[in-house]
């Protein structure tokens, strides 16, 4: 039975297509994981649209999709997930009730006329939505699910994933505190991968780079590891870059990544963790 990770997309904010972002990938937030027969994805950015079409070459998509929240860059490319309007689709959408109304709301709102020409009402895959909080605890057959707050402003939350003994937690879209946010730490003891928000360098958090960041519900790859340190994981995973970094920038924050935590690697469109398995392999 595997347990696989593969990223689709893997930038923050906005989509950042070019030419210095072409090692690193330049789409929104999109995660695959295989736990056995069952598929999950982590958000629906940008990255969503491949993904989908992925998917498509092995037959009928069945899927469960976890939205960590219901800004643009983690929604936006549910419309462009081709599965959704096939009839033998299945797509089971987990994730946060929004702050006005529900999150089968902000999805049906983000397809209406005049931004897009499609209304989710209209599409023929066999769609459910569950909401879930802070806390919950859930089984996707014989996957465990475990549920954390982030520190986001609307809110967000963070996914375990628990699998035959291993086990992946995605945190993105949250800002760290003056010290290691305990229910993350406790969220993420002893995972096997820890895919975390790490969009800002220290100095681009607090000021000293353009205006502060204090506040905007990100976090930095040194607080990151600090997290990963505490909470014993085995791999951190650099997630959610700033749309304006170059691949060389972002590789330069996995070395100094790597100097505070060793086992730090940071996210690429294509990357895959085989858990259980030996060695990781770049696509």
């Amino acid at each position: 039975m595997t347990f696989d990770i593969r990223f689709w997309g893997v930038r923050g904010s906005i989509a950042a297509p070019g030419p210095d972002t072409q090692l690193v990938g330049g789409n929104t937030s999109s995660v695959e994981v295989v736990c056995g027969q069952r598929r999950i994805l982590l958000d629906a950015g940008t990255g969503l649209r491949r993904l989908g079409d992925e998917l498509l070459k092995s037959g009928p998509v069945d899927v469960t999709l976890l939205l960590s929240h219901h800004h643009w860059d983690h929604i936006q490319g549910l419309p462009f997930f081709v599965p959704l309007y096939l009839p033998t689709t299945r797509l089971h959408v987990v994730g946060p009730a929004a702050e006005r109304c529900t999150m089968h709301d902000v999805l049906e709102h983000q397809m209406t006329s005049p931004v897009f020409p499609v209304r989710l009402d209209q599409v023929p895959c066999q769609l459910t939505t569950q909401e879930v909080s802070p806390g919950a605890r859930f089984d996707l057959g014989d996957v465990h699910v475990r549920v954390a707050k982030l520190n986001h402003p609307g809110g967000s939350l963070a996914y375990r994933i628990d699998y035959q003994g291993k086990s992946v937690v995605y945190a993105t879209d949250t800002e760290h505190y003056s010290c290691v946010d305990p229910m993350l730490c406790s969220l993420a003891e002893g995972a096997d991968v820890l895919i975390y928000d790490s969009q800002y360098t220290p100095a681009e958090y607090r000021g000293e780079i353009g205006p502060s960041k204090v506040g905007w519900g990100h976090s930095t790859y040194e607080d990151g590891a600090a997290l990963a340190q505490a909470a014993g994981v085995g791999r951190y995973v650099l997630f959610h870059h700033d749309p304006k970094r170059s691949d060389d920038q972002v590789l330069e924050l996995e070395t100094r990544a790597r100097g505070l935590f060793r086992a730090s690697v940071a996210a690429r469109e294509g990357m895959h963790i085989a858990l259980g398995s030996v060695g990781e392999a770049a696509a």
